[in-house]
């Protein structure tokens, strides 16, 4: 029994001895090199959605590319009416603002905002009157401020929501809310956006960031229960007062495109910082931008900044150490306070849909993607160029430029580069 245990006892070791050596030999032996592919399963990839199928193989590349840089290494900019959402934000808060007469102003302070900064001629032809006689900025901000007195001195709290109803079957509140949306047509539609940009962000005066912010997102609830449409107002004729009858058309229907949410997820998943540079008011895309599934950083949100008074109001001013965020001075946005974070580089990506957003498309050549929302710009236009350059390079390997599809019937994306303009059931690439 003895030598049987000692027996057993050696062959323990034997065996024990045996496992240590092949273990080491196994953690000796190199790693055989990878075959896998570099989009492996744990790269981020966008959702099928409703993306033209080349643009989504595309930015998928591009995502691929992110990911093999530490994180920080890039950052993407976007643009936010009519590129990450679907219509103006600004302009559907300004209808709500309208409609439930959400302003903290008095006539006299009212006046002086609407008149802030907005020439004295008379503007487009295309705004004429009823009658067809042109109008003026005098001639329409009386009418406007006397309706806004009459509600001011009848209801003399604006705030009481239950009263809206009653409100509403007045003349001088028809009269009110469809000359102001006019009077923000008719400066867009004549004087330059230097001009007509900030003037509707003037109209917050008194609020609080979270006023604007609440007001937001009832702006949001609302316009997603609205079929996509155009809207018609014309004010009463009871009340032509020194402008006369004038009418102005707008789309309802604002959403929020689920192809760009995803966008935005997968470029934070891969490890680039998301930017968003914006015309409209700093406090609206706030609301929005910084909450998920955006979940973008406050201090990575740049907009039309107003000054605050020392109690936390908006005022009706503009932060003069902010570039206005249109045009040149999203480029001047870049250049001033995002650029030098990442060793003088451009954007990775830049994303918009407009004149507004043509400098920031085209002015950093390090930009490997630009995209383009179709909205059929101008031919002359530098966005109309990249544009027509994005149909005749598609489908190359290393297209910079592409251009994605929208139906401006439904207000979603289409898996293709034609828009669909809204009323039309035929589309087109390019003008």
């Amino acid at each position: 029994m003895k030598y049987a245990k000692r027996y057993i006892a050696v062959m323990l070791t034997i065996n024990l001895l045996s496992l240590n050596a092949r273990a080491a030999r196994v953690e000796s032996v190199p790693p055989a090199p990878s075959t896998a592919p570099n989009i492996t399963e744990n790269t981020p990839m966008l959702q099928p959605g409703k993306w033209d199928s080349f643009n989504k193989k595309r930015l998928e590349a591009m995502l691929a590319k992110a990911r093999q840089a530490p994180p920080h290494t890039y950052y993407a900019v976007f643009d936010f009416d009519n590129t990450t959402a679907f219509l103006d934000i600004e302009e559907a808060a300004l209808i709500y603002q309208l409609e439930h007469l959400l302003f903290s102003m008095s006539p006299e302070e009212l006046r002086e905002v609407i008149l802030k900064d907005i020439p004295l001629t008379d503007f487009a032809s295309a705004y004429n009157n009823k009658n067809g006689d042109p109008v003026n900025i005098i001639k329409v901000s009386e009418d406007i401020i006397e309706s806004y007195r009459w509600l001011h001195d009848n209801y003399p709290d604006l705030t009481q929501q239950e009263r809206l109803v009653e409100i509403r079957r007045t003349p001088h509140y028809q009269n009110f809310i469809t000359k102001m949306r006019y009077l923000y047509a008719a400066i867009g539609g004549t004087f330059r956006h230097e001009v007509s940009y900030p003037w509707v962000t003037y109209l917050f005066k008194n609020m609080t960031p979270g006023q604007v912010a609440d007001l937001t997102q009832k702006t949001i609830a609302w316009q997603r229960s609205t079929p996509v449409e155009s809207v018609l107002w014309e004010s009463p004729a009871a009340l032509p007062g020194k402008a006369g009858v004038v009418s102005v058309t707008w789309h309802n229907g604002f959403r929020l495109v689920p192809e760009m949410q995803d966008l935005y997820q997968a470029l934070q998943k891969a490890g680039v910082d998301v930017y968003v540079i914006s015309a409209s008011n700093l406090e609206v895309i706030k609301s929005i931008v910084t909450r998920p599934p955006y979940s973008v950083p406050e201090t990575q949100v740049f907009a039309m900044r107003l000054l605050h008074t020392s109690d936390g109001k908006l005022t009706a001013g503009l932060d003069p150490d902010y570039p206005q965020t249109q045009g040149k001075g999203k480029t001047e946005t870049i250049r001033k306070f995002i650029q030098n974070k990442y060793a003088g580089k451009g954007p990775l990506l830049v994303a918009g849909d407009s004149e507004g957003d043509q400098n920031m498309m085209s002015d950093f050549p390090d930009t490997e993607v630009v995209l383009i929302i179709n909205r059929l710009r101008p031919a002359d236009s530098v966005i109309g160029q990249l544009s027509k350059r994005a149909v005749e390079e598609y489908k190359q390997k290393d297209a910079k430029i592409l251009l994605q599809g929208r139906n401006d019937n439904t207000g979603e994306f289409i898996a293709a580069q034609i828009h669909y303009p809204l009323g039309k059931k035929i589309g087109q690439k390019v003008k």
